[in-house]
């Protein structure tokens, strides 16, 4: 656990291999309740090799000192992720007229 927001990661290790490789990450908020995107890749061991990009917004608590994840959102495929943006560019367009 993290006790400070920059220390959370996704990336995930077993058997000394990275199974989540954590690509990039932006901080959206800080405080008692943090919200991050991250950008990451799954290791595919099919193929021995990362699979295509992923991104996944995540909120976390801070809890007795510690960040606690509560709630996630994994966009599944860059198109996912244009649609995502395609609607929030218009509304917020629209909010901003």
């Amino acid at each position: 656990m993290a006790s400070d927001v920059n220390e959370i990661t996704i990336k995930f290790e077993e058997n000394n291999v990275v199974k989540v490789k954590e690509i990039d990450k932006v901080i959206l908020t800080k405080g008692a309740w943090a919200t991050i995107m991250f950008k990451y890749q799954q290791w595919d061991a099919k193929n021995e090799k990362y699979g295509p990009d992923c991104y996944s917004i995540r909120r976390y608590q801070k809890r007795s000192g510690n960040y606690m994840q509560k709630s996630k959102f994994n966009i599944s495929s860059k198109d996912q992720a244009k649609k995502i943006i395609d609607v929030l560019q218009n509304w917020t367009k629209e909010e901003s007229e």
